[in-house]
């Protein structure tokens, strides 16, 4: 036989390498807000992250600051830290009107439209666009061939573009919000009103027959931007405790206490021909002796979707094909209507046990459709379940971790030879005192110069009081007992890009205090601290070293302290892929 030649045999070697990256495997199942404290005092209860661990590693995890959601995967998906891509907190202050706005996306309206009588016709297309700076690092794998399925990471809407991605939390419902769910009733102790998450509607009951107009999107065709709108018809079994809901061609026949399959519906926009299409869900909540009716926020329904939800455009289709409907909503757990008492807390739980079967849905389509390169799949329950469960609650929120430990034990026993990286956020802490941050600024005189907005930010409108305001809040104490409200104070340090809308500082809170509910609006209230009576009892817009996230993977970890700015890096490094200058993270491998 002939000596093959030097290139040929290069040739070949690139060859296999190459095919050898191609079927390369690595899942990283992202759960957000796993705390590892609660994990580590639990290892008997969950036998497949246990089995993680002794197989390859765990760690703690250094968050960001602030250790918000969207900060941390923004920081994730870019390797960036937030004065670099531009995300500081849930909300972020307009430089000129001063006004809150959603920090992660914005829907751009048409230039220029043309005006006929109430009515306003669009000369192009809306556009949804990302606030989010910086690439994704698997646009990086893409670039390079590799495959990548992208499933709900948040921070992520409208998707970056590159390979197969569904949006996760910053995804709106069809209304433009993070959430609005609709509660009807005839009970005569209820109003008509609007809260916060949501619209308490009172209706009337005649015979049994009720109809509920259920309201859409703002139309943007009309000059007044009203609601549209389309009528659910209600009938009440006289005798058993039946309903039928129906709207369009959807019906559904429900028993008290029942929650409905996914209903569509058409909101008309211009003529019957030009509608927004929706879907939601119905838990019928009690039928005598007054009707209650919960709707959930109107999703954008994956199998015809209304706004970008997935890359290509065609990909929620196929997936809601093979998977069913799944809840599009950033957030699907409903703890508005817990905190607004529409839900009991044992309502809630069936609800979100019910997104967490979509979940699993979802992750098993994307299991069979995976045969190589990068898989992410977003796993959003044991967040939401330990902001009303933690530390009071200690059983139920371990049925939810069970739950998590077992999807992640099916994972392993599917793909028992891809790598596995099974990662946090951030970690939780009990949320027992709200303190009202501009009241104690204007009751130290400092109200002129510092202006605290959102969950951790804190805006100077005098750059030379900065001192003066850090030194003071470190020195707040709680009025009831002493005890420090304010562990650290850090000042940013945004990009040229990013100047303009960086709060100055980062207020992380001590453990057991967090900004109120009126202080992340920008408004003061009476008091400066009070007791937290909301059914939201825990979180983690606090100091970042009380609250760690976690990583699990079947490597062995080289760095000690490892940093959530390190994932993206390590997972480049894992298919040859060198770290991009704009990185400041390590490789962990």
């Amino acid at each position: 036989m002939p000596r093959l030649k030097w290139w040929c045999v290069l040739s070949l070697a690139l060859l296999v390498s190459c095919g050898r990256q191609d079927k390369r495997k690595v899942i990283v199942i992202g759960v957000d807000g796993m705390d590892p404290g609660f994990v580590e005092r639990h290892w008997a209860e969950l036998p497949n992250l246990k089995a993680l661990r002794e197989r390859g590693s765990y760690s703690h995890l250094e968050t960001t600051n602030p250790p918000q959601s969207p900060v941390a995967w923004s920081t994730f998906i870019t390797g960036l830290e937030p004065g670099e891509h531009g995300i500081f907190d849930f909300v972020h202050r307009d430089p000129v009107t001063q006004e809150p706005y959603l920090s992660t996306d914005k829907t751009i309206a048409p230039r220029f439209t043309l005006p006929f009588g109430r009515w306003q016709l669009p000369l192009s297309r809306p556009r949804v666009v990302s606030l989010r700076k910086g690439r994704a690092f698997w646009e990086y794998l893409a670039d390079r061939g590799v495959p990548v399925q992208i499933v709900r990471i948040p921070a992520n809407y409208p998707p970056s573009g590159a390979g197969r991605e569904i949006a996760g939390m910053g995804t709106p419902d069809l209304r433009g919000t993070q959430g609005t769910f609709t509660y009807f009733t005839d009970d005569p102790a209820e109003s008509s009103r609007d809260v916060a998450g949501g619209l308490i509607r009172k209706v009337a009951v005649s015979d049994g027959h009720a109809v509920l107009k259920l309201q859409g999107p703002p139309n943007t065709l009309r000059r007044d931007r009203a609601f549209a709108s389309v009528e659910l018809n209600v009938d009440v079994d006289p005798r058993q405790p039946y309903v039928r809901v129906q709207t369009g061609s959807s019906t559904a026949l429900l028993r008290e206490g029942e929650w409905s399959g996914w209903l569509t519906a058409d909101f008309p926009l211009l003529t019957r021909a030009i509608a927004a299409h929706g879907v939601f869900r119905v838990y019928v909540k009690q039928l005598r002796p007054h009707l209650m009716i919960y709707v959930s926020p109107v999703n954008v329904d994956p199998a015809d979707p209304a706004l970008p939800i997935s890359t290509p455009a065609s990909y929620s289709a196929e997936v809601a094909a093979g998977a069913g409907r799944w809840s599009t909503l950033g957030i699907p757990e409903d703890t508005a209507a817990l905190r607004q008492g529409v839900f009991s807390l044992a309502e809630f739980l069936a609800q979100s046990r019910a997104v967490f079967g979509e979940e699993r849905r979802l992750l098993a389509d994307a299991l069979s459709r995976f045969s190589g390169g990068l898989l992410f799949f977003y796993i959003s329950t044991v967040d939401q379940n330990s902001h009303v469960l933690w530390a009071r609650h200690d059983a139920e929120l371990l049925e939810v971790y069970r739950a998590v430990d077992a999807t992640i034990g099916e994972v392993m026993r599917r793909e028992p030879e891809a790598e596995l990286m099974v990662m946090s956020d951030h970690g939780f802490a009990a949320f027992d005192r709200a303190v009202h941050l501009n009241t104690f600024l204007i009751s130290r005189g400092l109200g002129t110069k510092a202006h605290a907005l959102g969950l951790n930010g804190l805006y100077l409108s005098d750059k030379r009081a900065g001192p003066e305001v850090r030194q003071t809040l470190l020195e707040f104490r709680d009025p009831a007992d002493g005890r420090a409200v304010i562990a650290s104070v850090t000042a940013t340090h945004p990009s040229t890009d990013n100047r303009s809308i960086a709060p100055d500082f980062i207020v992380g809170y001590s453990a057991r205090y967090r900004a109120s509910w009126q202080t992340t609006l920008g408004d003061s209230a009476p008091g400066l601290v009070e007791d937290n009576d909301d059914a939201w009892i825990a979180d983690h817009c606090i100091d970042p070293e009380a609250v760690p996230a976690l990583l699990f993977s079947t490597r062995v970890l080289r760095a000690q302290r490892p940093r959530l700015r390190d994932l993206p890096v390590s997972l480049l490094s894992l298919f040859g892929v060198e770290r991009p200058a704009q990185m400041t993270g390590q490789s962990l491998f």
